[in-house]
């Protein structure tokens, strides 16, 4: 869920502007989602019994609790006083989330860049953003989207660029097991997908060719 400040109350172009960021969440129930985990574990003939698996259940339920769970945050922006109209990329952000078929972990990197319009973001907020969208079951193609277009969104930006290199686990540990595979996934908009050469620096600067 994100909060905004009513239209009225938005400060003038040359003042920052904050909104707060919070995860969408029906809450969590450590306790069910505990017994539940038990449940699941003896249906798959696996006890939990004995000393070393009696508090495995508790581990799992909060586990899964941390990834499915972001931190709050406020997004600010501040004025480009300077009429900086360069890229500007984040590369190299640690991505970890959830495959939403098999409830799996993938993780890998993201390069998030943007080309600014009237205000400039904080970098550390560029990581917030992919942890926002991270933290709940997913896929790798809706999650560049997503933080794409919400960034296109609220920073009204002239171009934003993502992409996304992860291993899932559900193919390499599981089914076709084609370890050491990569996903590779973008979206891009504004100028970094309609204009040639800011669509390549910005590859270019990921350390990517297309």
């Amino acid at each position: 869920m994100t909060v905004r400040p009513p239209e009225d109350r938005l400060p003038p172009i040359h003042m920052p502007v904050s909104l707060h960021v919070v995860h969408e969440s029906q809450g969590v129930d450590l306790v069910a989602a505990e017994r539940a985990a038990e449940d699941f574990l003896r249906a798959l003939g696996i006890s939990t019994d004995s000393p070393n698996l009696r508090a495995t259940p508790r581990r799992m339920a909060q586990a899964y609790a941390d990834l499915f769970t972001s931190r709050p945050f406020d997004l600010t922006t501040f004025p480009n006083d300077e009429g900086y109209d360069e890229l500007v990329l984040a590369r190299g952000l640690p991505v970890r989330s959830v495959c939403e078929h098999h409830l799996l972990p993938f993780t890998g990197v993201a390069h998030i860049g943007y080309m600014p319009g009237d205000h400039i973001l904080g970098l550390s907020k560029l990581a917030r953003v992919l942890e926002h969208f991270a933290c709940r079951p997913q896929v790798q193609e809706r999650l560049t989207k997503q933080i794409a277009e919400w960034l296109g969104e609220h920073l009204n930006p002239k171009g934003v660029g993502v992409v996304i290199e992860a291993e899932h686990s559900c193919m390499t540990l599981r089914g076709v097991q084609a370890t050491g595979s990569s996903t590779v996934t973008s979206s891009l908009s504004g100028l970094l997908r309609d204009d040639p050469s800011s669509r390549q620096e910005f590859f270019a600067l990921a350390g990517l060719h297309r």
